[in-house]
């Protein structure tokens, strides 16, 4: 599927005695959940615990329950990882849960680690901290990174409210229910001298007490002591203002969906979480956080959090920690703004997940994509800054790029979203930023939603909903375990990842768009490194029909060779490059010589 001599690529940007040496946007990045990736040790299936599914959350005939992936099973799978071009791993959180949560006849589990309750442990279901550890220095061994999921806005639901009975608190606003003032014993409002949250001083926090909260917060028996470290434990630390409606204060004040918020704008939460994460840097050599629920804690908290973790890891001798926030917006100007504003290094691209999937699945102009890398100028940086943002096509929340292309083209054969598929993936693999391939999207899992139904077991799996499911470019089920090295898929993505780390301009090189147009159709950008000669076309044909264009290049980009597809040898003329394209067809193509 990719020309020939890719195999004699060099490997040097892999290395692994100069992994640490590689900048953000140098890497390809695999996100996994642990438990339902591989399963290494039965043993550890039920975390250690006794009693029913209830208890211990293993269940897995259920898709929201534990099915039995782990460490060790990531670990045994490190060369299946490495050999489809990924160069770091972001891992789903890991640390110890709440086993199950949620209202009779509701229930779940938390295998997908965030529901907290523990922040120094790992979940006993994926194993120990020598697991841990095992997996962190077999990933470095092979010059692979490893990105950690990690959690400030909340921790499980443990807190429950004296007013509501049900746990199905609305939120409280700070107009009708102020910190500042509480009862006296005569019923009176008398100030405290609380002077509000935008005073985030450790003298100003003393003076809140417990009877300023919207609601009685407590802990149910049994539970008053279960998380760690014990300061999270007390509920003066938690806003405790009932479930957020996800806009206005809420959206920083509220439960997120029961999860018990904490208090960010106190400074002992702000230093503890310093504590907490710094740790896991100092004992295992992280080389990066994905920060969930970004949107849903102040600026100021992650104003003093992301230097505290860059100097904790420049320390540790990490000097390319890479942060990256999730802000689930797909609004470039919001998305930015986290990044001028909160300070985040970085942030999830959701603004590209949402264009590619328009353009590439559904058949909205090219010029959509224009637009969304005009808006790179907005991010703290500029358009450098924009090289480090991860992209990507689908998560665990919203579900799998290939559903988004069968639900636009219900109908189409296997062969035509298999092309849709691979073209989505040449836009995340050659454009700028951060390429991150969602686990099982190499062996054309789709699922039938987001959330549960988009986090399949790459093992055996034992649930239906995820068993009748029909893979993309396969006759295999989820029935069997699903690392096929030759699937159609993994060798595409495998083939860009060679491609890619062959060519510096498609890692860090600037991007400049060249074609567009108000349909489906022809798209093309080149990137190149900033003094060098030559630069790298990329040339997509989103629409069914072939493509044969003149596209711009630079005048003294004359001879060509093909990196991927049939690139014509010379330039047209100095400064026009003709390309013929097939439907959903891509050429990667790079010039030579200089005029």
């Amino acid at each position: 599927m990719f020309s020939a001599g890719l195999t004699a690529l060099a490997a040097s940007p892999l290395a692994a005695e100069t992994f640490r040496d590689r900048s953000p946007e140098e890497e390809v990045v695999y996100f996994v959940l642990p438990d339902r990736f591989a399963n290494g040790d039965e043993a550890n299936d039920r975390g250690g615990i006794a009693g029913g599914r209830l208890d211990h959350g293993f269940d897995p005939a259920h898709k929201g329950f534990y099915h039995g992936g782990d460490l060790a099973g990531l670990t045994e799978r490190l060369d299946y990882i490495q050999s489809l071009g990924a160069t770091a791993i972001w891992l789903g959180p890991i640390y110890k849960n709440k086993p199950v949560q949620g209202p009779p006849g509701n229930e779940s589990s938390g295998y997908h680690g965030y529901w907290i309750t523990d922040f120094t442990q790992v979940d006993p279901h994926f194993g120990t901290r020598e697991d841990m550890k095992r997996f962190v220095d077999a990933a470095h061994a092979r010059g692979m990174k490893v990105y950690l999921d990690i959690i400030t806005n909340h921790t499980a639901d443990v807190i429950k409210y004296r007013e509501c009975p049900k746990n199905d608190c609305a939120y409280r606003n700070h107009a009708d229910y102020p910190y500042s003032t509480r009862g006296d014993a005569k019923g009176e409002r008398i100030n405290q001298g609380f002077s509000g949250v935008e005073d985030h001083t450790a003298e100003n926090f003393a003076k809140l007490t417990g009877a300023d909260y919207a609601y009685t917060p407590y802990a149910p028996e049994g539970e008053e002591d279960v998380k760690v470290p014990t300061w999270l434990n007390d509920p003066i630390y938690y806003h405790n203002r009932g479930d957020t409606t996800f806009s206005g204060e809420s959206s920083t004040f509220g439960d997120f969906a029961g999860l018990d918020d904490l208090f960010t704008e106190n400074p002992r939460v702000v230093q503890g979480f310093v504590d907490i994460f710094g740790t896991w840097i100092d004992d295992f050599g992280i080389d990066g956080f994905r920060i969930d629920t970004a949107r849903h804690v102040n600026p100021e908290f992650w104003q003093a959090f992301v230097p505290a973790m860059l100097e904790r890891a420049e320390a540790r001798g990490i000097p390319n920690f890479h942060i990256f926030g999730e802000v689930y917006d797909g609004d470039p100007g919001a998305l930015a703004r986290f990044t001028r504003v909160d300070g985040f290094p970085s942030v999830l691209d959701f603004a590209f997940q949402g264009t590619v999937t328009d353009v590439v699945a559904k058949g909205a102009p090219t010029a959509n994509l224009a637009r969304l890398f005009a808006a790179d100028a907005l991010y703290e940086g500029g358009a450098d800054a924009a090289k480090r943002l991860p992209t990507f096509l689908g998560n665990h929340d919203m579900g799998r790029f290939a559903r988004f292309v069968r639900e636009a083209h219900p109908g189409a054969s296997d062969e035509d979203v298999l092309k849709r598929v691979i073209l989505g993936h040449a836009m995340l693999f050659f454009s700028r930023g951060v390429p991150v391939i969602y686990y099982g999207d190499e062996q054309g899992f789709a699922g039938d939603g987001g959330d549960q139904d988009a986090r399949a077991d790459m093992f055996p799996s034992r649930v239906a909903t995820y068993n009748d499911n029909d893979l993309v470019g396969t006759d295999a089920t989820t029935a069997e375990a699903n690392f096929d090295m030759r699937h159609p898929l993994y060798e595409a993505i495998a083939g860009m990842a060679k491609v890619r780390g062959s060519d510096p301009a498609l890692r860090s090189g600037d991007q400049i768009v060249r074609a567009y147009g108000d349909e489906p159709g022809l798209f093309a950008f080149s990137r190149r490194i900033a003094g060098s000669e030559g630069e790298t076309l990329a040339v997509f044909n989103t629409s069914t029909k072939p493509i044969t264009a003149q596209v711009q290049v630079d005048t003294n980009s004359l001879a060509w060779t093909s990196l991927h597809g049939q690139c014509a040898a010379a330039a047209t003329a100095p400064g026009s490059y003709n390309v013929e394209l097939a439907p959903l067809e891509y050429l990667i193509c790079k010039s030579e010589t200089a005029r």
